[in-house]
């Protein structure tokens, strides 16, 4: 079987859920890198930026599964079909006062969690949306990664966002790239060098997807066939 054909028989589709209130952010500069390199690999994003949504984060009583009479919102609707047949999950966002964007939180309780009770957690094989389903992270922040680590930042992010989310819902893995000293005066070369990391990483996640992890584990030169 040709290259062409195997990725066409395992063509991914990435779920890039941005969540920055500044069109001009790096934040979106990460985002838009992803999605290019994703498109040029042969696979299919689905973009949402959630800012530009005007995404309402606030959980209703109406939306709680665990109440029992719940129903699900039209706009969640709306973002569950969207999500529908993701095989990655990207979420890019600034870290702010230690943790997600009230936004991105709200997201995940009301899109991602939607219909989940608590009983779920237990069995996160239920959770449809998210089950067997990749999370790859990328973060931002204008504190040194050096200072961020020494203040336990990563270690209660990686706790109470990321690894949970992995756990609750059961997806298959989790991947975080980490960017710091991310400010109004970062310069262009240091700019550069970030996104041609997020480049490669989109490039090593459609790999993933395309080839499986057993493959790349053998063989991780599998990655630059995705390369521009």
């Amino acid at each position: 079987m040709t290259l062409q054909a195997t990725v066409e028989a395992r063509n991914g589709q990435h779920a890039v859920i941005l969540c920055h209130p500044d069109p001009g952010s790096f934040d979106h500069a990460i985002a838009n890198t992803y999605r290019d390199a994703v498109l040029a690999a042969g696979q299919t994003v689905v973009f949402r930026d959630l800012y530009a949504l005007g995404f309402d984060p606030v959980l209703r009583k109406t939306e709680r599964a665990a109440l029992g009479n719940w129903a699900l919102s039209r706009d969640v609707a709306v973002e569950l079909g969207a999500l529908a047949g993701s095989d990655v999950f990207v979420l890019i966002y600034p870290i702010w006062f230690g943790s997600a964007p009230a936004m991105m939180k709200g997201y995940v309780e009301r899109v991602l969690g939607a219909g989940m009770v608590p009983e779920g957690v237990l069995h996160p094989e239920f959770g449809v949306l998210l089950a067997n389903r990749r999370l790859l992270s990328f973060t931002t922040s204008a504190m040194t990664n050096v200072w961020l680590a020494r203040e336990g930042q990563e270690r209660g992010l990686d706790s109470v966002f990321d690894n949970y989310i992995v756990r609750a819902f059961g997806m298959l893995s989790n991947e975080h790239k980490r960017f710091g000293q991310i400010a109004a005066d970062l310069d262009k070369r240091s700019a550069d060098v970030h996104l041609r990391e997020v480049s490669r990483q989109a490039q090593r996640t459609c790999a993933q997807i395309a080839f499986g992890e057993a493959a790349m584990m053998r063989d991780p030169t599998l990655a630059r066939q995705f390369s521009r």
